[in-house]
């Protein structure tokens, strides 16, 4: 072996290290637990120096984004609902998903886009509802401007949105600006991803006023969609997420698999392919399926044939509450009965032993 084949193998060998022992740098999620009360900015674990300064200068920007905290987990929980690994959160866990954060994977790349896009709505709704002193309604949108249907006023509260993706990126991005590893790396791209991903739906509201709304006069503003919006979008990207090497340097991704195109900054990237979630594994950070319901019917990730690992599954009668013989009543309601129901439900079996390997 040549020297330069030992420099190559000795140069790749901290970024093949960095890939193996990624560090967990999101304990600003934490902050659900203190999302409705007064923040304690030095008794979250794992913040920064530059965290901590923005925590006690802006103390109730820092409620806004621990009470977003649990729209954004709601949001992965609605996304992965059918798949094995169900976006579920360890309460006692600084990290919020435990040891599932250590390996580089499409999954953990989806958890850090949302929840970057989570703070960018949560602080910027927060502005448009004058809870913050620090921001307010954008402050760009005044006087006249045009649009394809004409002339229009701005008016009302447009959604200052890029004071929250300015203050998400100072918060969220502060730890991993602090390391040069490859993870630090991948989760600053799926950051901006996730900041990107909002900002992509804010649209343009308008109110007509004239002569039985005849629209000669417009005033507008512009309003963040629904959250969900920006989670289905994230999700795309997740089915999307391209797999990337560092570069020799360090300084950027290529691809993994030449045959695919270059990642753009809207796209999601990840290293490590991911574990098959299907047994308990503590080093991996999953819960198994065991115990899941699955859908008998479907073909998809919830059929029971893809949630149960090929281990099978138990059914189970249930009777459970629904409205029916629903009759629309003049004018304008819907009266329904309630009836009882009784369901079949079915559940994934447990491993038979310890050391179940699922079929491949």
């Amino acid at each position: 072996m040549n020297s330069s084949s030992l420099f190559g193998i000795w140069l790749s060998v901290p970024l093949i290290l960095s890939w193996v022992t990624p560090q967990v740098s999101s304990s600003w999620w934490y902050m659900r637990a203190v999302g409705s009360s007064r923040v304690m900015c030095d008794n979250v674990p794992g913040l920064v120096s530059r965290q901590r300064q923005l925590c006690h200068r802006h103390p109730e920007v820092m409620r806004s984004i621990g009470l977003g905290v649990a729209e954004w987990t709601a949001e992965c929980q609605h996304q992965f609902r059918q798949h094995r690994w169900n976006c579920h959160t360890l309460d006692r866990d600084h990290n919020l998903f435990g040891k599932v954060l250590l390996r580089s994977s499409r999954e953990v790349a989806f958890v850090y886009a949302i929840s970057s896009a989570g703070v960018v709505y949560a602080i910027t709704r927060a502005c448009s509802q004058g809870e913050l002193k620090s921001c307010s309604c954008d402050p760009k949108k005044k006087g006249t401007s045009k649009d394809s249907k004409g002339t229009f006023d701005w008016g009302g509260c447009s959604d200052n949105i890029d004071y929250g993706i300015k203050f998400a990126r100072a918060f969220v991005d502060a730890k991993e600006r602090k390391g040069k590893d490859a993870r630090a790396l991948m989760n600053l791209h799926n950051n901006r991803a996730g900041r990107k991903a909002v900002k992509r739906f804010l649209k343009q509201e308008c109110k007509c006023h004239g002569v039985s709304g005849s629209c000669t006069l417009r005033t507008c503003w512009l309003a963040m969609a629904d959250f969900r919006k920006t989670g289905d979008y994230l999700w795309k990207k997740y089915n999307g997420a391209i797999q990337v090497v560092m570069n020799q340097d360090g300084t950027g991704f290529t691809v993994a698999n030449k045959r695919f195109k270059k990642p753009t900054k809207n796209d999601l990237v990840y290293f490590e392919n991911s574990p098959d979630y299907c047994i308990r594994d503590r080093d991996a950070g999953s819960l198994g399926t065991a115990g899941r319901v699955c859908n008998l019917t479907s073909r998809g990730m919830d059929s029971c044939e893809v949630m149960c690992c090929g281990r099978g599954y138990d059914t189970s009668r249930v009777t459970r509450m629904t409205k029916c013989e629903c009759k629309f009543h003049w004018c304008c309601a819907v009266r329904c009965q309630d009836c009882l129901e009784v369901v079949d439900v079915h559940t994934c079996k447990a491993p038979k032993s310890p050391d179940w390997v699922a079929p491949t």
